[in-house]
């Protein structure tokens, strides 16, 4: 488990799957890890619960009765929540896996998958959420001032010509990633251990799709981008 240094708290996952023979287990290898579990069998409970019981990390079962996990995601992401979310499916086909991305999750793990595995997926968000929140205590409303386009770190508010964007908490962590440093070249591995998490082992393509999203919002011409760059054969860079 993670551990909290600030404090003793205990954190919670939430875990919303409709399958009671996984659900336990989760549960089991959870709180055998130091976790404190709630659990949700069906998408309108786990929305339910996922509001009012305020968890770290939410393991979040793609195909569920009620809702799906898309739609609970995609909810809890118009509620302004950057709860990191992990979808289950079953599925492995690539439009499953951009779909729970573009609902706001921000990992997923195709069934059947080892629990060692996805402990430290949990772990990693944890310790993300956790750095993210050391950094906002720290430069308190940052501002990162790129001309047009403007990014407050402590408010995660951006804005383009003076208008504000409505970014995804992740397109917010990967372009404040990328701006603190313009013009510096991250490669794909080094994006998704910086911003998906220390242990991500999540697919690069990841990263293209939401710099793909990204440039969809801040560029003018998404096709012919110049402010979010690639290097072709290394990676990524904001331009200035």
């Amino acid at each position: 488990m993670v551990s909290n240094s600030s404090s003793d708290k205990k954190f919670k996952v939430l875990v919303v799957e409709d399958d009671r023979t996984l659900r336990e287990a989760l549960r089991y290898n959870l709180v055998a890890d130091g976790y404190e579990v709630a659990v949700a069998d069906d998408g309108g409970e786990g929305l339910q619960s996922a509001r009012q019981d305020d968890p770290d990390v939410i393991i979040l079962d793609l195909m569920l009765p009620s809702l799906s996990g898309i739609e609970v995601c995609k909810a809890l992401r118009r509620d302004g929540s950057i709860v990191p979310v992990i979808m289950l499916t079953a599925r492995d086909a690539e439009i499953d896996r951009i779909g729970g991305l573009e609902s706001g999750a921000d990992d997923y793990v195709t069934k059947p998958f080892s629990m060692r595995e996805l402990l430290a997926r949990v772990g990693a968000q944890i310790r993300r959420m956790d750095m993210l929140r050391s950094v906002s205590q720290t430069s308190g409303d940052q501002v990162i001032d790129l001309g047009d386009l403007v990014i407050n770190r402590g408010s995660r508010a951006v804005t383009l010509e003076g208008k504000q964007l409505d970014l995804r908490p992740r397109e917010f962590d990967l372009l404040a990633h990328l701006a603190a440093n313009p013009g510096r070249v991250y490669t794909r591995d080094q994006l998704l251990q910086d911003v998906w998490g220390f242990e991500y082992s999540g697919d690069t393509r990841t990263v293209d799709v939401h710099v793909r999203w990204l440039r969809l919002k801040i560029e003018k011409d998404p096709s012919k981008p110049t402010l979010l760059g690639t290097v072709r054969g290394v990676g990524y860079r904001i331009s200035v």
